[in-house]
């Protein structure tokens, strides 16, 4: 029964996903100008190759901001019900931001909050 239910489930995504896709592509405008697959700069042609490779340290200090960032999304609501969540809901939350502790402690240890 369950198998059959979730085999429709995805049949289904696939589904949609395929059609989304292909209506995108069918009324998508198509330009085919060589100038479109060039690096935008302002308008001021670039000087030497456009592509650079980035230190990977930059990516993970991003990354490590949108997961701080996405805690405080998620203690907004926590702080609006509060008081009707009791000492269960205190214990959640502190078990959150204790996970998040200790994620940002690793990340400090491991000197990936240092900007070099």
């Amino acid at each position: 029964m369950y198998f059959t239910l979730l085999a429709v489930v995805i049949m289904t995504a696939i589904a949609l996903v395929a059609v989304a896709l292909g209506i995108a592509r069918a009324i998508s405008p198509r330009s085919y100008n060589p100038q479109k697959g060039e690096a935008y700069e302002c308008g001021i042609p670039t000087r030497g190759r456009s592509w650079m490779q980035f230190k990977a340290g930059y990516y993970l200090f991003a990354i490590l901001f949108l997961m701080f960032d996405v805690e405080t999304v998620f203690l907004f609501p926590w702080a609006v019900v509060v008081q009707d969540l009791g000492v269960y809901g205190l214990a959640s939350i502190l078990f959150f931001l204790i996970i998040l502790v200790l994620g940002l402690t690793y990340a400090w240890r491991k000197g990936a909050l240092e900007w070099k």
